[in-house]
């Protein structure tokens, strides 16, 4: 397994991080097959894992917490908050009011006394950053959290973050978690470049891109992945954008082929390759997924490889820009655009 500092805060984690996104109902991955996973993952060499109170309403959480009991030290512990806990209009987003309870209530289910990282599950635009950034550094003056950082925000919203910690002299996100693959390149233009900037560490979640660069989807093949299941829409080979995924995909399975890779090996060596990048989320349903991952742990990619990606997918493209959670407000709201 190979360790990287996370920005500048002198933490070393695993290029592979343990994403627990699927513990629970979201993956249908029980209790012991989580806990099966986590002792796999660490015996590894992963010392990352990442959850999120929205996933499965805290059901990740606290099967997190189950599997990872008597051994909390070992482990950096990351969470995050922000996104709708029920229907109560207060029981989201990143207002000083909502983050309180949210935390405490993460660290009611993960059984401990701090999270070493603390996120912001989205950008709120309707919660000013002073606001946002005050209340996180007051839990971590507290000792509730170590450090604390984005996902998913744009750019700019990353970079205006920044400001407003200088501005008001408050500590300041420290890492930004994105959305990264190599069918999924539009950060490698805005925020890898900012994050490097702001010495912030990256860590990115769905390197596999929704199982697209899992093996499992290949032109001729039924897909019968978990994720199409659940989101038909972004496998169906009428729309325009996944005939160009698949007309990607397909080409990129040449070049692992010419490798020796397996695909899983080359979208995960993709994404650890880029300097700005510090770990890579992977989120395993079931053991077997865990272990073809993992396999990808000491993979690192020669030039010719990473060359050969770019002819296929050029830096900085999205080949489903539809499909990104940063989106800017004013392009999805009408009203927000018209005078």
């Amino acid at each position: 397994m190979q360790y990287r500092t996370l920005g500048r805060t002198g933490v070393r984690v695993s290029a592979l991080a343990l994403g627990a996104m699927n513990f629970g109902r979201i993956g249908r991955t029980s209790q012991d097959e989580a806990t099966a996973i986590v002792d796999a993952a660490l015996e590894a060499g992963v010392n990352l894992i990442d959850t999120a109170d929205w996933y499965g309403e805290g059901e990740s959480e606290e099967m997190v917490g189950r599997a990872i009991a008597g051994r909390r030290d070992d482990i950096v512990l990351a969470t995050k908050a922000g996104m709708p806990m029920g229907d109560e209009q207060n029981h989201r987003g990143s207002s000083r009011r909502w983050l309180v309870t949210a935390l405490d209530d993460s660290l009611r289910r993960l059984g401990v006394d701090h999270v070493d990282l603390y996120q912001i599950h989205r950008w709120d635009p309707a919660t000013g950053d002073e606001e946002t950034l005050s209340a996180l550094t007051d839990l971590q003056r507290a000792g509730k959290i170590r450090y604390f950082g984005s996902s998913t925000f744009p750019a700019y919203r990353v970079v205006q973050a920044q400001w407003a910690a200088r501005e008001h002299r408050l500590s300041r996100y420290v890492t930004e978690q994105p959305s990264y693959s190599a069918l999924q390149r539009g950060i490698e233009s805005d925020v890898l470049p900012v994050a490097e900037e702001y010495g912030m560490g990256v860590l990115v979640w769905s390197p596999l891109a929704s199982g697209w660069l899992s093996g499992a989807v290949r032109r001729g093949k039924d897909v019968t992945t978990h994720r199409s299941a659940v989101l038909p829409e972004r496998f169906d080979p009428a729309l325009p954008a996944n005939r160009a995924r698949l007309d990607a995909v397909e080409r990129l399975a040449g070049i692992a082929d010419a490798a020796g890779l397996t695909m899983i090996r080359l979208a995960l060596g993709f994404a650890t390759a880029h300097p700005a990048v510090t770990s890579a989320l992977i989120g395993p349903r079931t053991l077997d997924h865990l272990h073809s991952q993992l396999a990808a742990a000491d993979t690192v990619l020669p030039a010719d490889v990473l060359d050969a990606i770019d002819s296929v997918v050029a830096p900085g493209t999205d080949l489903a820009a539809h499909e990104k959670f940063d989106t800017p407000p004013a392009l999805l709201d009408p009203s927000l655009r018209r005078r």
